[in-house]
């Protein structure tokens, strides 16, 4: 069970070497990188690559560890004991698997994503040492213990939002997906748009590094906008010579899907303005 990659998923060698790391350590992947660097997509591709179902637990602010177990439904027991229900009796009734309970009793291997898990409390990934690393849990309304059937692969994404604690992170094999170079964005762009005239798309992408690499710039755009930003410049038919700025504005063409709030806009056009000034 060897991953290498999909033909709509440009994986590098080191993060292919990552993935089948940890499937063969049986550890969960701990992937971190910029936002907009396909963490999440990778899960997808697994699963598609390996032929294995998926399962996505998409982490809040809100979410606490034993949603991910099961939740007992206490207040619909009491109700359903007023109305004398006849379902009461068993407490099975009201209690709702989490996603690492369908995981645990799948029959064949599954890929479970905990997608985003900095955005809980601090303590969340301690909350799941012993389920992850065991891949059991105990159910105290039932009296009974859930063991994995088959141990799934375990990806968890994470945006740098917060550290994660080093219990936790001795647990996982980590990997960082860095920002794609020149040429892996060349490759990642002829998988969404293929056919691309090489003029025009290296036009687009010499402007988009020169912006992600100027400072004070708040957010820098992601793969995900530079992939909307073009596009918009093919749906436009725009060319290499349409793109080129004369000075007048350090803003590039359609910048609204690049630059997503108003302080890296006002920097480009102050940038702009000090051009302007010199000149004359």
């Amino acid at each position: 069970m060897k991953f290498e990659g999909t033909k709509t998923y440009v994986a590098t060698d080191d993060l292919t070497i990552a993935v089948n790391a940890a499937v063969t350590l049986e550890r969960p992947l701990l992937v971190k990188g910029e936002p907009g660097t396909g963490k999440t997509e990778l899960a997808k591709q697994i699963s598609e690559a390996l032929g294995l179902e998926m399962l996505e637990w998409s982490i809040k602010s809100t979410t606490r560890a034993q949603q991910g177990l099961y939740e007992y439904d206490a207040v619909s027991r009491l109700r359903d004991s007023q109305l004398g229900e006849e379902r009461v009796h068993d407490v099975k009734n009201y209690i709702r698997k989490g996603k690492l309970w369908q995981a645990f009793e799948a029959e064949q291997k599954v890929v479970l994503l905990i997608d985003e898990i900095d955005k809980a409390d601090i303590e969340f990934p301690n909350d799941l040492l012993q389920e992850l690393d065991k891949m059991e849990f105990h159910v105290y309304e039932t009296g009974e213990t859930i063991r994995a059937k088959v141990r799934p692969i375990v990806i968890i994404t994470s945006n740098n939002e917060k550290e994660l604690p080093d219990a936790f992170l001795r647990r996982c094999f980590f990997h960082y997906i860095r920002f794609p170079d020149m040429e892996t964005m060349k490759q990642i762009v002829e998988v969404h748009h293929p056919g691309v005239k090489p003029q025009l798309l290296t036009e687009a992408l010499t402007q988009f590094y020169e912006l992600r690499e100027q400072s004070g710039l708040k957010k820098k755009p992601s793969t995900s906008e530079v992939l909307d930003w073009l596009k918009l410049l093919l749906a436009e038919d725009l060319t290499a010579e349409d793109l080129k700025r004369d000075g007048a504005s350090a803003l590039p063409t359609l910048h609204g899907a690049l630059l997503k709030n108003e302080q890296d806009v006002h920097l480009f056009e102050r940038l702009a303005f000090m051009a302007r000034r010199q000149r004359q």
